[in-house]
C-alpha cells in the first residue's frame, strides 16, 4: 500500500498599491460644500476629496433652496451620478447630511452601484427624539426668530456675529430652516429602510443623544461600528483628523488576494 503523500500548506501574500478612492461629503444644515475643508489636508494621496453641496448655498447660492427631502436626495444623487467613475467611493455626511447620506445609499443601491462604506456623524439616526427641558424639541423650521436663534446657539457652529447682525442674520436664517424644514416635515419617512452597505457611526461626547448611537444598526443589514469623540455637536472641527483616520483606514483595506497554494 502506498504510502499517503504529505502536503504543505503554503500561504502566498502580495502587497498591492493603495487603490484610489472617491469620497463624496454631504453637509450639515446651514453648511456648504466649503464645510470640510479641513478634513482635505488629513486625507490620504489616494482619496479623491468630493465635497457636494445643495442650492441655495456656495457656488449655488443663486439657485433656489430646496425643502423637501426627496428633492434633496435625488439632487444629491444626481451630483454623485455625474462624478463617479469606476473607482470605489465612500460616502460621509454629517448631522443632516448624515440622514441624508442613509437616504442616498438606499438610492444608489437600487442602481447597483454602492459604496464601500456610509460614514456618519453628528446624528443618532432617524426615529431618535430630541428632548430641550424635559419637553420635546418642536419643530425648527417653524420656531419664531428668538427661538430660532436660542436653538442655534445651543447647537453651536453658527457665529455670533450672524446671529446679532440682521443683515447677516436675514442672509442666512433662510437657509437654516430650509435644511431643517428637509429633515423635519418628512421626519418618519425612513421607517423600515434598511442598506446593504457598511455604516461607521460617529457622535460628540456632549451630544445629548449620544448614547443613543447604536440606532444606526438597524439601519444595515452589514456591518455596523461606532465611536463617541470628544466635543460637542461640531466636534468634527475640533477633530478633523479624526475623522480623517477613519476615512484613511476604510479606504485602505487592501483587496482579498491572499491565495493558499499546497505544494
Amino acid at each position: 500500500m502506498k504510502k499517503k503523500e504529505e502536503r504543505t500548506k503554503t500561504i502566498i501574500k502580495t502587497t498591492y498599491p493603495l487603490q484610489r478612492h472617491q469620497l463624496f461629503l454631504l453637509h450639515f444644515a446651514g453648511g456648504s460644500k466649503y464645510s470640510f475643508d479641513s478634513l482635505k489636508e488629513h486625507l490620504g494621496m489616494h482619496i479623491d476629496f468630493l465635497p457636494l453641496e445643495i442650492p441655495g448655498r456656495g457656488k449655488r447660492f443663486k439657485e433656489a433652496l430646496l425643502k423637501s427631502k426627496t428633492e434633496a436626495v435625488q439632487d444629491y444623487c444626481q451630483q454623485i451620478k455625474t462624478l463617479r467613475n469606476e473607482q470605489p467611493y465612500i460616502i460621509y455626511g454629517h448631522s443632516m447630511g448624515a440622514t441624508l447620506g442613509l437616504n442616498i445609499v438606499a438610492e444608489l443601491e437600487k442602481e447597483n452601484d454602492a459604496p464601500v462604506h456610509l460614514i456618519l456623524s453628528g446624528n443618532s439616526g432617524p426615529g431618535i427624539k430630541e428632548y430641550v427641558g424635559g419637553k420635546e424639541l418642536p419643530k425648527r423650521y417653524s420656531m419664531n426668530d428668538i427661538k430660532f436663534k436660542e436653538e442655534l446657539r445651543r447647537l453651536g457652529g453658527v457665529p455670533e456675529e450672524v446671529l446679532e447682525n440682521n443683515e447677516l442674520y436675514d442672509l442666512f436664517s433662510p437657509i437654516m430652516r430650509a435644511d431643517f424644514e428637509i429633515l423635519e416635515k418628512e421626519e418618519n419617512s425612513e421607517k423600515g429602510l434598511m442598506i446593504h452597505t457598511p455604516i461607521h457611526a460617529m457622535m460628540g461626547s456632549e451630544e445629548k443623544t449620544k448614547d443613543h448611537i447604536a440606532n444606526w444598526k438597524k439601519f444595515t443589514s452589514k456591518k455596523f461600528t461606532s465611536e463617541i469623540v470628544e466635543g460637542n455637536h461640531f466636534f468634527i472641527n475640533e477633530h478633523p483628523q479624526k475623522i480623517a483616520e477613519v476615512i484613511n483606514a476604510i479606504s485602505s483595506q487592501p483587496p482579498k488576494m491572499t491565495k493558499s497554494i499546497f505544494i
